[in-house]
């Protein structure tokens, strides 16, 4: 036989079937009378081959062979070094994620910060279902539409939209479909369009569906999150474990923050300065002293430091978070000016960060010092970006501590009602003056009057 006419392995294994003889079709096995009777139908042999193709066609769409190592079996369901609470939060997400690769049925959203480990759980339901035949796609949202948007470029002529039509339905209809990262595509309306589709057909038709995002889910399109949020459908796990590539740093969870440059300034290293201050001024710095400790220990919405510079504005606001870091939870310190800087350094060409990347890191991080507010260069570009960043904190009662030399009056106004309203903020005002070293300064008293 000529080499160029071979049969294929595929086409042996057919030719050895028992049934149809490699035919690959077979006739029904129907009473005459019946409407199908004496009709080809496609072979057992025929049926299994195709559904085979289709796998590995989805297999190298998925590009799961870079992700294989990613399985259940190499997940750590209790994180590294996480403190009980989010032990428990991952464990739960594992366990949630383990049940859908299981029997997947309804959709499965994994929500949380970059790092924290749900692609890596999403790409284990997947090669769990690859390991039992069970034809799945597993697929970033911007090389979906990629894949989209190559389909309909020049092929051959007539057949552009039939290529389309083909890949566009298959991921409609794929049996199980595993989307990473919503919330990266371009949102344009072509974009915003085809996700719609491809959500609301595997929505009405209850087909399993794992969404991975690092996005709250109010931050995504209204058509697309009606489909997400439905609870008769839809698990929603929200994994508060950070970035799994930054443990074992003990202090900073970001190279934004800069509070590895405090790692000394701590409750025990903190100067009351007794017997330096009048009682006025040392009643102050205490009461800004337990209010900090109580923080630490408990942190919920906002604490506001006010005082010159060099009273000990900062000291407590490190001490705060380097207590934090010690419990086991991360911590982001950072002063404004350079926060700013960060962000305008993502617009750099050469920049490996992304803007949206950076913002959404400092805006949603669990725990934020924010230093020196009111000595940044007072731009419109520099208030609208602290200004959503503030505002978002405040609206989801994020952990924030704020330090300022500045009086309240002179700070945007827009940021200065959020620091202003005490059912939200706690105001720490020292009267202290700044800490000068050395030996203490006589003790102030006040003249008693008549």
């Amino acid at each position: 036989m000529d080499a160029n006419n071979a049969p294929s392995p595929q086409e042996a294994r057919a030719d050895s079937c028992p049934i149809c003889n490699g035919l690959g079709y077979v006739r029904a096995d129907l009473p005459v009378g019946h409407p199908g009777f004496g009709e080809l139908v496609p072979c057992a042999c025929r049926v299994e081959r195709l559904a085979s193709r289709r796998a590995e066609a989805l297999r190298a769409l998925s590009g799961l062979h870079v992700l294989d190592r990613m399985t259940f079996g190499t997940f750590t369901p209790d994180g590294h070094g996480l403190p009980p609470d989010r032990q428990e939060n991952l464990r739960w997400a594992y366990d949630e994620a383990r049940a859908f690769a299981e029997d997947p049925r309804g959709w499965l959203v994994l929500k949380g910060g970059y790092g924290c480990g749900k692609t890596h759980l999403a790409a284990a339901i997947a090669n769990a279902c690859v390991e039992r035949a069970q034809p799945v796609l597993f697929i970033t949202v911007p090389d979906l539409l990629d894949h989209l948007r190559a389909a309909v470029g020049p092929s051959t002529p007539g057949e552009e939209y039939s290529t389309f039509d083909s890949r566009f339905q298959q991921m409609r209809t794929v049996p199980v479909l595993i989307l990473d990262d919503l919330g990266t595509e371009s949102a344009t309306p072509w974009v915003q369009e085809k996700l719609y589709q491809i959500f609301n057909h595997r929505y009405n038709a209850r087909l399993p569906t794992v969404i991975t995002t690092n996005h709250e889910l109010e931050d995504i399109p209204l058509r697309l999150r009606s489909r997400i949020v439905d609870p008769d459908l839809t698990r929603i796990i929200s994994i508060r474990a950070p970035d799994y590539r930054r443990s074992g740093v003990a202090q900073d969870q970001s190279d934004v923050s800069t509070l590895g440059l405090h790692r000394n300034q701590t409750f025990t290293s903190f100067d009351l300065r007794k017997g330096e201050l009048d009682s006025d001024e040392e009643a102050s710095l205490r009461e800004a002293y337990n209010k900090a400790r109580a923080f630490a220990r408990d942190p919920k919405d906002w604490l506001l430091f006010t005082g010159t510079f060099g009273c000990g504005k900062t000291h407590l606001a490190a001490a705060i978070a380097n207590f934090r870091v010690s419990q086991g939870f991360p911590a982001l310190f950072v002063v404004v000016p350079d926060l700013l800087d960060h962000l305008r350094a993502t617009f750099n060409p050469s920049s490996t960060v992304s803007f949206d990347k950076r913002f959404e890191e400092v805006r949603r991080t669990p725990f934020l010092v924010l230093d020196d507010l009111g000595t940044e260069s007072a731009t419109p570009w520099a208030r609208e970006k602290l200004y959503q960043i503030f505002d978002y904190r405040y609206n989801a009662r994020l952990a924030t501590v704020i330090t300022t030399a500045n009086q309240i009056d002179d700070i945007d106004p827009r940021l200065a009602t959020r620091m202003l309203d005490v059912s939200i903020c706690t105001p720490a005002p020292i009267l202290a003056p700044a800490y000068r070293g050395g030996a203490p300064r006589p003790r102030r008293f006040r003249r008693q009057r008549d």
